[in-house]
Order: structure tokens, then sequence, then C-alpha cells
């Protein structure tokens, strides 16, 4: 027994130590959906980054309306702030630089807060006019339409009986005029209208109004 067991450690201790097989790394295997995401997502970023930079590169400053501005109204410094903006080109926005040029004029339209001012938006139209006149008018709240007045409202300034007097005989007296300002006096809370007529009526009007006997009538503001 001995000496067989001899001769098998002979032989083991003559091969050596044992060898291991080198294992080959497994393939890759390559997925075209994970591929086509990764260069998707690496255009978009592109696109995404070219906007930003397009974005930030042309913004400019223009006008905008610190608050809404009634059509016909004058054009006051505060009524405007400055403010950077990526502007469309084609809305044609009116540059912070010509300020002082706006200011003055009077809205050609109902800007609301916040809204860009273009070229149309303001006017350098005077009022009056050649051959016109404004008169002005404060009225009671028994004397004007429950509706709020604006600019542009065809209007007819009716004459009224006296209290105690009779109602006048047929078509009652009044006066075609247009709106062309509406605000409310501080000391007596009254809605003061500035009435657009022709001159040759502004005396006329001028007299009714002055008695107090009056009633302003708002027609349609279908155009």
């Amino acid at each position: 027994m001995s000496s067989a067991a001899t001769r098998v450690d002979g032989a083991l201790n003559q091969e050596g130590p044992a060898t291991t097989a080198l294992v080959p790394p497994p393939k890759l295997r390559r997925r075209p959906a994970l591929v086509a995401a990764a260069i998707g997502a690496i255009c978009i970023g592109a696109l995404l980054a070219g906007w930003a930079w397009t974005a930030t590169t042309n913004t400019q400053e223009v006008l905008v309306a610190r608050h809404s501005i009634e059509r016909g109204s004058v054009i006051e410094a505060d009524d405007l702030a400055r403010v950077q903006l990526s502007a469309d080109p084609a809305f044609k926005p009116v540059s912070a630089a010509e300020l002082d040029r706006v200011v003055g004029q009077r809205a050609a339209m109902d800007i609301s807060s916040g809204g860009m001012l273009t070229p149309g938006a303001f006017t350098a139209e005077v009022v009056p006019g050649a051959g016109d006149s404004v008169v002005g008018v404060a009225l009671t709240p028994a004397q004007a339409p429950g509706l709020a007045l604006r600019y542009g409202d065809k209007v007819r300034v009716v004459v009224t009986p006296a209290q105690g007097d009779d109602l006048p005989a047929g078509t009652p007296l009044s006066n075609d005029a247009t709106i062309v300002g509406v605000h409310t006096s501080d000391e007596t809370g009254q809605t003061v209208v500035d009435l657009l007529v022709p001159k040759a009526d502004a005396a006329v009007l001028a007299t009714r109004i002055a008695t107090g006997n009056i009633a302003l009538v708002l027609d349609s503001r279908e155009r």
C-alpha cells in the first residue's frame, strides 16, 4: 500500500500544478434602439442649446404698458416701462429708445397692462382738429348711462325740463357728440366727459350744459 501511494504521489508531483483554462470575455450585444435614443437625445440637446443661445442674443429693450391704457388717452412717461424681451421682429416692437417720441401722443387703441407697444398703438392726431371743439360736462349718476363710457363712444346731449316744468313739446333738443375723454372729479365724484363737437355747435351745447338740465344718451357702439 505504501509503495503504490508513493508512486501515485510521485506521478502527481511530476505533472506539476493544474492549469486553469482562459474563458473568453462575453460578446457585447448591440442594442440599436438604445443607440438611436442616445443620438436623438444628443440632437435634441443641441437644438435646445441653439434655441437658448438665439433667444438670449436676440433680446431687445422695448416699451410695454405698466397698466391698461384706454384708447384716446394721452400717453405719459409713467404709463410705460422698459423691458428686455425676445420679440418677433414681425411685430415691429417700439424700441425703448423711442420713449420721448411716444410720450405725449394718444393711444390709438386699448393697450392692456403688460402689452407691447407697436407703431400702430399710438397716434399724433391732434384733438380737437380743425373745425372741431371740445366741450366738457360734469354728470351726476342720474344724468349718465349706467355703462362705463369710453373714448370714441357716440353720444347725444339731450335737453331735459327743469324741475317743475313740463316736458318740451315735440322732439327734445339734442346735440350729437363723440367722447374724447372720461375721468372722475376728485372734488365732486362726478363723471367728467369731454365731448368733441363741430365748432359751430360748441357755444349752444355749452349753454345747455350750463343749465344742468341735460342727460347724456349713449348710442350704438356697432361700427
